[in-house]
């Protein structure tokens, strides 16, 4: 079990987190640039958008509630939308528990604060079917204190500089890029896929909704199907079957 007594940037696997979140440090600062941008863009102040940025810290809810914020939809289509994007972080925090679910509550919640979509993907490709062991916690923290750092960095950087950027640049589209990026790092199994397809799907049938709540019915309707499909390759398989 890991020495908690030791400050994080002695554990073992600090540096390695360090190592391997830098190999994706450049995308993360663009992400986190434009994500500033937009902030401000969007009409916030720049207190607000600087306490929004440390705050949230979640790219993807953040991008999904501007234009929300722009248009004055109800707060709790706002709220709904937020926690919906980010849904996939209980997922996410299920699957920590295995490796850190030992670790006191007060810093289960910070690591929960800091997880990442980049860092859930490194960390599962390189200790996914290992068991528990010292170096994690290390590893977990070297890549958490890159991502912040890199994140908020570019994106105080973006929301100064918000004025100046023009949209001609295109930066709403490089985000998009950015998030798809993000997703098809995810796509590692039939379910998956067929999730996003049918999110997908959805979320263009549903277009003509008010107040983007096609993100609503894609999300919703991506779950669902994942979650079905999961649940019948199980059944399957404890009758000696596969799904398709």
């Amino acid at each position: 079990m890991t020495n908690t007594a030791l400050p994080f940037w002695r554990m073992p696997g600090f540096r390695l987190g360090i190592r391997d979140q830098g190999t994706v440090t450049l995308g993360v600062a663009a992400w986190g640039l434009v994500t500033g941008v937009a902030m401000v863009k969007s009409g916030l102040s720049i207190p607000l958008a600087l306490t929004m940025t440390m705050l949230v810290y979640a790219g993807s809810s953040q991008l999904a509630v501007l234009p929300l914020l722009a248009s004055g939809s109800p707060l709790w289509v706002i709220w709904l939308t937020g926690i919906c994007v980010n849904l996939r972080f209980v997922i996410f925090s299920s699957m920590w528990r295995r490796h850190f679910g030992h670790l006191p509550r007060g810093k289960r919640v910070w690591m929960g604060y800091l997880t990442t979509d980049m860092m859930f993907v490194l960390f599962f490709k390189r200790y996914g079917n290992a068991a528990p062991d010292a170096e994690q916690q290390g590893y977990f923290w070297g890549a958490a204190t890159v991502s912040w750092l890199s994140w908020q960095a570019a994106s105080v950087l973006g929301i100064f500089l918000a004025q100046i950027i023009p949209l001609s640049w295109g930066l709403g589209f490089a985000g998009i890029l950015a998030i798809l990026g993000v997703a098809l790092s995810l796509l590692v199994d039939r379910a998956t896929w067929l999730a996003t397809v049918v999110a997908g799907t959805a979320a263009i049938a549903a277009f003509a909704l008010p107040l983007k709540l096609n993100i609503l019915v894609a999300i919703a309707a991506g779950v669902a199907i994942g979650l079905l499909y999961e649940s019948m390759d199980k059944t399957l398989k404890q009758h000696g079957g596969h799904t398709p």
